[in-house]
């Protein structure tokens, strides 16, 4: 069996966490590997972006961050991600600190549950032709750059024209995702086990735009209308500068996110406690 690892490196603790891991596995005569950054922090081997999904399991040590750039890196070979909570929000993140070993060794004796997450694609359409897809587990974003004002988004849904906003961006958004960047623009929270499509605007300078939640099935087209720098991001791993005309199409992608689960309420529980919901309340029997 092989298992990779991903940590964010900004965090002494989730160092720790992953050195104690990759020592508990090593001496179960399980491979241990992680990116070149890494491998020097925990003494493990060093795999390139393209060999570290090639495992049996990766395991992150950090926030929904760290995790998102194993969803990158493994969504097109299946591989699944254990995700061990080493952050702020961890909306996405399965497992505690405490609750790591048990977890693990569930996974190696084969009775872990494993969930999907549906993910979106994304074509950059330059001249009639696609120059760049991307697959995000949260979001793709078209926005304006740092030093462009306003921008007015062409907006069309299943090819029938929506809406015209002039905002800084147009975000299109998962289940998973309604909790990351969506949540801060005023989306609404959606059950990540889901499939839908979230549609929402990014500072809109309109009174009349609202999110929209739609069909899974559903293609929807950005096309920048105004004068001005755009950039197009997904799951703010990825960067790309738009050109004038450049077209953004948003479809469900093919892949998935594949995710041990240890608690299938775990996502209600992180939403209280994470929102403060449940802050100065009283346990009482029903």
């Amino acid at each position: 069996m092989r298992v990779n690892l991903i940590v964010n490196l900004y965090r002494q603790d989730a160092i720790r966490a992953a050195k104690a891991t990759a020592d508990w596995l090593t001496t179960r005569g399980i491979e241990v590997g992680s990116d070149r950054e890494g491998s020097t922090a925990l003494g493990v081997q060093a795999h390139s972006p393209d060999q570290l999904a090639s495992a049996d399991l990766m395991m992150t040590f950090g926030g929904d961050g760290t995790l998102m750039r194993a969803a990158h890196l493994c969504a097109q070979s299946g591989t699944p991600i254990l995700g061990v909570f080493y952050g702020r929000f961890g909306f996405v993140t399965q497992v505690k600190p405490e609750e790591t070993g048990a977890a693990l060794s569930q996974f190696i004796d084969g009775q872990s549950t494993i969930v999907d997450r549906m993910m979106v694609q994304t074509d950059l359409i330059r001249e009639d032709r696609t120059v760049a897809t991307l697959h995000s587990l949260n979001e793709a974003a078209v926005q304006r750059s740092a030093t462009t004002r306003m921008l007015t988004f062409d907006t069309r849904v299943n090819g029938r024209p929506l809406s015209r906003y002039p905002a800084d961006g147009i975000m299109v958004s998962t289940p998973t995702g309604s909790t990351a960047y969506a949540l801060s623009a005023g989306g609404p929270v959606i059950d990540p086990t889901m499939e839908c499509i979230l549609l929402t605007a990014i500072m809109p300078h309109t009174l009349s735009s609202r999110p929209l939640v739609l069909s899974p099935q559903t293609v929807i087209e950005i096309r920048v209308e105004t004068r001005g720098d755009a950039v197009f991001s997904c799951d703010g791993q990825s960067r790309l500068h738009m050109l004038s005309g450049d077209l953004v199409r948003v479809t469900k992608s093919p892949r998935k996110t594949r995710l041990v689960c240890v608690d299938d309420g775990d996502f209600l529980d992180k939403l209280s406690q994470r929102l403060q919901w449940s802050q100065g309340r009283k346990e009482e029997p029903y």
